[in-house]
């Protein structure tokens, strides 16, 4: 049996019927050529429900003594494992877009997982178009954190079109010969961005003492106005995305070209994590200008961070968090970005000197209001972030999954009261997949913040210089005005006996002259 941390039980305690505690992914794969959908799915489906042994935490359940989630909680082997419970096949409605698809997602994730099984599912869904079809797995939060579900999503993969995998993806097998191939030198290529990577640089030769106390007066230096450090409900503004939330939720998702955010980061000065922030700040900004409600001081964003070691592959959870200024009161995107990017480069600096278990437990002491105004149900009233922001370093190569390509691995993580929004990405191959989750009511219209991500990503490459300003664009409209007048000029010679040939085409025009022939007799009558 596997002990829960104290991360791991916070996830179990605080979810509500409106705030389910599950992370989850949609990926999106191609068919093999020739392949039949609906057999092809059969077989993945009977190969994911036949395990010899199941990887943890997909064969375990909750096991809670007496005091429940007060007191120590295990996971332990279900013994009354039902697989046909967990692995399901699903069927979209024409014509099978994607529309189509994430409404799917948006009621399958709005529902809580069932506490007397393992807390899991997977969802294999057929009828997109294109010859798609979609995976949509999601676990409690309690079980995994978003760097071990990439692993887990990695060991199913494989790089060669052509592998078939003959034993579930989920089976400890599959799991152990993944770790052996990492050991070996084989390991996966992932991103490797700052955010996600403070654990290189946390030390553990400090004394815990002088580190506790020196973010202590760090903490408190931040809320005295000192330096550039944000922390948890420190100058939060209020907005439609700190609201109370209900259980209905609203997915979209988008992917845009790596190279394309990472050029436009360092071009401003910046990591792919700076970018990343930036371009969501401009989104949100745009948003809430929209339904006239952007707020006078900047939106705070909650940035996960990974604790994990790489070696690490069976921890549940090893994350803290970054409160990252989004700058959203700052107009232009320039200033923006470096105003992010010193916020960002603060908090890395705040948790620089600690060990993993120091910011885990700092990390765990600025969250305790929060703990405490979420039962009293205040903490809309004084929100601790606006919005969640995290990369989650995903795969950076073509993978298939028995000869089907993945072509899109969309992210979706948590909302809760006061943080009616979610913004997760991964990286997959060249791209970058976002996932946006929000309350359906509380955050209306979140699918044109696809567009603002576009606009703001737009914007930024202008200000870096990496495209051309704006009045390009006007220039079609310029070359078509005078474009008429030399026509004319240069055509005189050949408008004469065009005309010629007007005028015999319009025998009509002369007709009317005729008819005008009787204001010789007007006046006439008017002498009379």
């Amino acid at each position: 049996m596997k002990k829960l941390s104290l991360v791991d039980k916070g996830f179990l305690v605080s979810e509500t019927k409106d705030t389910p505690m599950h992370v989850a992914g949609i990926s999106l794969y191609t068919l093999p050529e020739g392949a039949n959908e609906q057999e092809f799915l059969h077989s993945l489906a009977e190969t994911l429900r036949t395990p010899e042994t199941l990887l943890s935490p997909f064969g375990d359940r909750l096991r809670t003594g007496r005091m429940g989630l007060a007191g120590a909680t295990h996971w332990e082997p279900d013994p009354e494992l039902d697989m046909d419970y967990h692995v399901r096949h699903s069927a979209l409605p024409k014509p099978g877009r994607y529309r189509e698809l994430f409404n799917l997602v948006s009621r399958l994730h709005s529902t809580l997982l069932d506490r007397s099984r393992p807390l899991w599912e997977m969802h294999l869904i057929e009828g997109l178009q294109d010859r798609q079809f979609a995976v949509y797995t999601k676990t409690h939060h309690a079980a995994v954190d978003g760097a071990r579900s990439i692993h887990i999503s990695r060991s199913m993969l494989s790089s060669n079109p052509n592998h078939i995998m003959t034993e579930s993806p989920l089976s400890l097998q599959s799991w152990e010969r993944y770790k052996s191939a990492l050991t070996m030198g084989k390991p996966p290529e992932y991103g490797h961005g700052d955010l996600r990577n403070v654990s290189d640089m946390l030390k553990s030769s400090f004394d815990s003492s002088s580190n506790i106390l020196r973010a202590v007066k760090g903490f408190a230096g931040a809320w005295s106005g000192e330096g550039e450090l944000s922390l948890p409900h420190l100058k939060v503004p209020r907005s439609s995305l700190n609201t109370p939330i209900n259980s209905s939720r609203r997915f979209v998702a988008q992917s845009w070209p790596f190279a394309r955010i990472r050029a436009m980061g360092k071009a401003l000065g910046g990591t792919f994590n700076d970018a990343v922030l930036a371009m969501c700040a401009g989104a949100l900004r745009q948003y809430l200008q929209t339904h006239a409600e952007l707020p006078d001081d900047s939106l705070k964003a909650m940035v996960p961070v990974s604790l994990r070691q790489e070696s690490d592959l069976e921890s549940g959870n090893a994350v803290a968090t970054i409160s990252a200024d989004l700058a959203t009161n700052i107009a232009d995107p320039a200033e923006r970005f470096r105003t992010i990017r010193a916020s960002v480069q603060a908090g890395k600096q705040y948790f620089s000197e600690m060990t993993p278990s120091e910011v885990e437990m700092v990390s765990l002491i600025m969250q305790a209001p929060a703990l405490l105004l979420m039962p009293m149900g205040l903490i809309s009233q004084l929100p601790p972030y606006n919005v969640t922001i995290s990369n989650v370093p995903g795969i950076r190569e073509t993978m298939y999954w028995n000869g089907a390509k993945l072509t899109g691995s969309y992210p979706l993580s948590i909302v809760t009261d006061g943080m009616a929004m979610n913004i997760t990405l991964v990286t997959n191959a060249d791209k970058v997949d976002f996932g946006i989750i929000a309350c359906r009511r509380s955050v209306p219209q979140v699918q044109r913040l696809i567009d603002y991500m576009e606009l703001a990503l737009s914007e930024l490459e202008e200000a870096a210089g990496l495209v051309s300003a704006k009045p390009e664009p006007k220039a079609p409209k310029k070359r078509r005005a005078p474009a008429k007048p030399k026509v004319k000029a240069e055509q005189k010679a050949e408008i004469k006996p065009k005309a010629k040939l007007k005028t015999k085409a319009k025998p009509k025009t002369k007709a009317k002259p005729k008819t005008k022939a009787k204001p010789k007799t007007n006046p006439t009558h008017a002498k009379k």
